[in-house]
């Protein structure tokens, strides 16, 4: 029997997995579940909903900071590459790409997301917060500092984002609490230890206590 292909059968694709189906995985099984994230990263509304957009580039509004910023993007631009190719916005660090590390960790509408994993057209009409919001004198970056919380850095922004949204919502956390917490940001220079104690610092700071 011969083994060549019947010419009038199209051969099937090689990889048939797109970037678009990986991002809606993401979303729907929570960024992976783990620490602060599993509950919070949630699909923005579909911007097909109001009708079809692209493929080509389309006007794009995001609310950034409190101020309102506008590009021109192909929808398939997630909220990471909005931010550090299109908008400047360059605090928020593109890493894995894929849902996994923290390293783009932003807040959108008080939740805390990883923004590799949001599409920007599908985050116009929230309220976007990045590490450039907190300011260098925020309790969270003050924290990392005194507990040299950083080595080479990529890492950090997201984690002051995990960490700043998770005391919004646990205000007195023990330190099993900030472990289980920032579950969902990895560090690879291993500064776990210090990044829990300035967490737990920052708590004190937010509340009216002092540093120490």
């Amino acid at each position: 029997m011969s083994s060549k292909k019947d010419p009038g059968v199209p051969a099937k694709p090689k990889n048939s997995f797109s970037r678009r189906g990986f991002i809606g995985v993401g979303l729907s099984s929570g960024a992976l579940g783990t620490g602060l994230l599993e509950k919070e990263a949630v699909a923005a509304p579909a911007a097909g909903a109001a009708g079809v957009v692209g493929p080509g580039a389309v006007p794009i509004t995001l609310n950034i900071n409190g101020k309102p910023v506008h590009l021109t993007a192909e929808p398939s631009v997630t909220l990471i590459d909005a931010l550090r190719n299109y908008l400047d916005i360059t605090g928020a660090k593109r890493v894995c790409d894929r849902g996994t590390c923290g390293a783009c960790t932003v807040s959108m509408d008080g939740k805390t997301v990883y923004s590799c994993t949001v599409l920007a057209i599908d985050a116009q009409g929230k309220q976007i917060e990045t590490i450039e919001s907190l300011g260098a004198n925020n309790p969270v970056s003050t924290a990392f500092v005194d507990h040299d919380a950083q080595q080479c850095g990529y890492c950090t922004p997201g984690f002051v984002m995990a960490v700043h949204g998770f005391l919004q919502e646990h205000p007195n956390p023990t330190e099993e609490d900030v472990k289980r917490g920032l579950g969902g940001n990895l560090c690879r220079c291993g500064t776990y230890m210090g990044i829990r104690q300035a967490a737990l610092q920052a708590a004190k700071v937010m509340k009216g206590g002092k540093n120490g």
